[in-house]
């Protein structure tokens, strides 16, 4: 699923501008749907252009006009026809992971800052599940209560299995072998 298909997917919730998705990308699917202004402003002009949503500015004083997104009929069907993939696929990019494949290059120093930036990074979402569930929840679809429950499975599992588990990247006797350069 592209950007495209999950800001239509969010606008079926209400009208919102581009920030107002960005926040919802961050405090909703930040766990497993990356998606910045660079990429959330440019769908919205393509679905725009498209017929998909349409945009109505709002002007503000001393600032740009505040551009308002709507889906439209067209943008309902086809969100409903993206949806109709029986098999969508799950992706991983983990700058974390690729970063722990060459921990043996690393110096245990510079393992053990991941390690805790990763901890404290999972710790911000479980935070950020618990304020989603405190103010969000009795309006949000049983789909967005699923998705919040399986990121915070996958968060605490993962969290858990690096405390206990991280050891074995510190106590690899190739930690801090690093090739010789030049």
């Amino acid at each position: 699923m592209d950007v495209k298909t999950v800001c239509l997917g969010m606008l079926t919730d209400g009208e919102a501008s581009g920030y107002d998705l960005k926040k919802h990308f961050e405090s909703s699917f930040g766990h497993f749907f990356a998606a910045g202004y660079g990429s959330i402003y440019p769908a919205l002009a393509s679905l725009s252009a498209q017929g998909y949503v349409s945009c109505k500015e709002i002007p503000q004083q001393g600032k740009p006009d505040r551009k308002v997104y709507r889906i439209t009929e067209d943008g309902r069907r086809r969100l409903l026809q993206e949806l109709d993939h029986p098999n969508p696929s799950h992706k991983v990019r983990s700058e974390f992971l690729a970063t722990m494949c060459f921990a043996h290059l690393m110096t245990p120093d510079q393992v053990q800052t991941v390690l805790d930036s990763r901890i404290s990074e999972i710790d911000r979402y479980l935070t950020m599940f618990d304020e989603f569930e405190c103010t969000c929840m009795e309006q949000t679809p049983n789909g967005m209560h699923f998705t919040v429950g399986l990121g915070r499975a996958v968060m605490s599992a993962m969290k858990k299995y690096l405390e206990e588990h991280g050891h074995i990247l510190l106590e690899n006797p190739q930690i801090g072998n690093r090739p010789a350069t030049g």
